[in-house]
């Protein structure tokens, strides 16, 4: 009796081995298959601008900033026209090596005003993808109509941190970062982010929309809703703080 009870209890774990492992092998296979068609939503798979935005495309652009050459590619395989700018050295902080501008007309993208933008390559190749990915579905969403215009309040400037005297850089000292005022839609109706930020309408409701979607490409995004010096405008910045590094979004 007791060795029928012992076979019987190993064939019991031997079943429930078999089925542990038949299940966990579905499960693998499944995850495979997810896998293969999310490549943004793992950290290891290469970036692409023409995917769609994943967990890890965030990560990913920001360390553009350590690879150049990197960055132009995948703005030429997105089909995107840009120059690539001078090198810029202003002091020990200020500067940057891999600048590039918009090329003038860029059909895939909204005009961006003034004219002549010019930023660091990560904070370009995110707003490619914003625009496509964010801005443009929202604006059809709410107003039925695309973007053509982005108002900006520039990118490159050579300061510290709210223009202190003392204290850490600004992104803007590199170029990797750009306030945003504003949208004009297909018919010239102009959303700002300073006249239109509160309220319960579909202006505010957009803006709040394209500052939670920046938060998935870019590293640091500051709104009014952060503090006063940011009440006209999205501050979006492409600081790299690594593979683990904070993100904010305000």
């Amino acid at each position: 009796m007791r060795r029928r009870d012992r076979a019987a209890r190993r064939a019991r774990r031997v079943i429930g081995w078999g089925v542990t492992l038949a299940i966990a092998a579905v499960l693998a296979l499944i995850g495979y298959g997810w896998i293969r068609n999310h490549p943004q939503d793992t950290p290891w798979a290469p970036l692409d601008l023409t995917q769609p935005i994943g967990m890890f495309t965030g990560r990913k652009l920001a360390a553009l900033g350590e690879d150049f050459p990197r960055c132009r590619a995948l703005l030429d395989r997105a089909g995107v026209g840009y120059t690539v700018l001078a090198e810029r050295r202003e002091g020990a902080r200020c500067g940057y090596s891999d600048g590039i501008r918009f090329a003038a007309g860029e059909p895939r993208l909204p005009r961006f005003q003034p004219a002549g933008l010019g930023t660091a390559c990560p904070v370009a190749a995110a707003l490619a993808l914003w625009q496509w990915e964010v801005v443009q579905p929202a604006a059809e969403r709410h107003f039925r109509m695309r973007v053509t215009q982005v108002d900006h309040l520039g990118s490159y400037n050579c300061r510290r941190l709210y223009g202190r005297s003392s204290g850490d850089y600004s992104q803007h000292a590199t170029a990797d970062a750009i306030d945003i005022a504003g949208f004009r839609l297909a018919d010239g109706t102009r959303i700002s982010v300073l006249g239109d930020w509160r309220g319960n309408g579909k202006r505010a409701a957009f803006l709040r929309d394209v500052r939670d979607g920046a938060c998935d490409v870019f590293a640091t995004v500051l709104s009014p809703d952060y503090n006063a010096a940011h009440r006209d405008h999205l501050h979006l910045d492409q600081a790299d703080r690594g593979a683990m590094g904070w993100r904010a979004c305000r």
